[in-house]
């Protein structure tokens, strides 16, 4: 599957909720930290596909990647053992 193609499947999901990550790496000293953050939220489908592409088109840093989940809304996404 191609970059486009996770695109397409995060904003065709089931779950009502389309968040668009940015995922990137820090450098710290001589570590690399991978970073990932929610940049925006919406439960409209265009605009999200609207964000990510002008997100990915504007993109100035390399490191930089975008993507977009589906995410069912009331749910705790810290996933820590209860």
């Amino acid at each position: 599957m191609n970059h486009e193609e996770y695109i397409e499947l995060g904003l065709n999901g089931n779950a009502p909720l389309k968040i668009v990550m940015r995922g990137n790496i820090v450098k710290n000293q001589d570590n690399k930290i991978g970073v990932v953050s929610v940049v925006f939220a919406t439960m409209d489908k265009a605009l999200a596909r609207e964000r990510i592409n002008a997100l990915i088109k504007t993109n100035q840093k390399q490191d930089d990647y975008y993507m977009v989940y589906s995410v069912p809304l009331d749910i705790d996404l810290t996933f820590e053992d209860k």
